[in-house]
């Protein structure tokens, strides 16, 4: 028998706290092999994202079955109230559904998505807010760069140039350089040796960003997680096509722009922590202790994603591309 009312009725509607949410996943099953160094990967990545964000943005951590070394730092963050939530999970339900659950269970407008070896910097969030707010119809913003990812899912972004909705240029962005080499590198990719080299820049409202970026590290409105982000588990592990069909493909579907910050926020450090990663978090912890980052109100514009038909898309992005390379070249 029930004595008595819940208090819990009795109380008004929950109050938004945050506007802005990172949600970290961790998957390290052990501390052998490939994963052998991962862990001191994950700490800094951890530590990191709390030295750089402010009172808007929370911070979830998804364990995707990590071995216990993992749950005890995170139980660690939670008492002491350094991160916002964790989600344990007993068994890997892989990357794509993981990160898509925490998202979904999320309230703020802006949810950002990382791999457990992202190196935050400091001001990563207010540059990626700022474009958000200053420019409509943008459906992603990555603090991380790649001057030669214009062409990966961007035919909505490429849209909006080709239309004149935004300004667009190529330009030179020479302190770019080192670190973009940086991202390079940690694929192994080739690196670039000319600092003067042309990105691909749009500006509106005095906001600069470049034109599209990879998925290490992705901010999305939230909007896109209920409306052309698949409804369906994705039941993969990792990749396979996951981050494509879950990520990069609905920000397109949803003709949402796909920008990134105008100068470097973070860093792609893969399975090892070198010494330049340490300089990065320190000069994080010094700008903290010089002054906190300040809290401000996010006022975003409207946007609605709308049902898309397939094959009038697949028609669309075809025409878009070849429309911008005669209008623009290949940069």
């Amino acid at each position: 028998m029930r004595v008595g009312m819940n208090p819990q009725k009795q109380t008004n509607q929950i109050e938004l706290e945050f506007q802005h949410r990172l949600i970290i996943l961790v998957f390290i099953p052990s501390l052998e092999g490939y994963y052998k160094n991962v862990l001191e990967v994950f700490k800094l990545c951890l530590d990191s994202a709390i030295t750089t964000t402010n009172a808007n943005c929370a911070i979830t951590v998804v364990n995707n079955a990590s071995c216990k070394d993992v749950k005890e730092i995170l139980d660690q963050k939670l008492a002491n109230e350094t991160i916002d939530s964790v989600i344990h999970h007993t068994k890997n339900i892989g990357k794509i559904d993981a990160l898509i659950g925490a998202a979904r269970a999320s309230r703020e407008p802006i949810i950002t998505l990382a791999d457990v070896d992202i190196l935050f910097k400091y001001g990563w969030q207010s540059e990626v807010e700022k474009i958000f707010q200053n420019i409509k119809n943008v459906g992603s913003v990555s603090p991380i760069p790649c001057r030669n990812f214009k062409n990966y899912e961007t035919s909505s972004t490429l849209s909006k140039i080709v239309f004149r909705r935004v300004k667009f240029n190529y330009q030179s962005i020479p302190e770019n350089h080192d670190d973009h080499n940086k991202y390079l590198d940690s694929f192994h990719w080739e690196l670039e040796n000319d600092k003067n080299a042309k990105w691909p820049v749009i500006e509106l409202n005095d906001t600069k960003a470049i034109v599209g970026s990879g998925h290490q590290i992705l901010s999305m409105r939230r909007e896109l997680f209920f409306s052309t982000v698949p409804e369906e588990p994705s039941l993969i592990l990792v990749g396979n096509n996951s981050e494509f069909l879950y990520c990069d493909q609905p920000i397109n579907y949803a003709k949402g722009m796909r920008l990134s910050t105008y100068n470097n926020y973070a860093y792609h450090m893969g399975n090892t922590v070198e010494a330049w990663m340490n300089a990065v978090q320190d000069e994080n912890r010094n700008k903290a202790r010089d002054g906190k980052q300040n809290s401000y109100d996010l006022k975003l514009p409207n946007f609605r994603p709308r049902p898309v038909n397939f094959w009038v898309y697949k028609l669309k992005k075809r025409i878009i591309h070849r429309l911008f390379n005669l209008m623009y070249g290949k940069g």
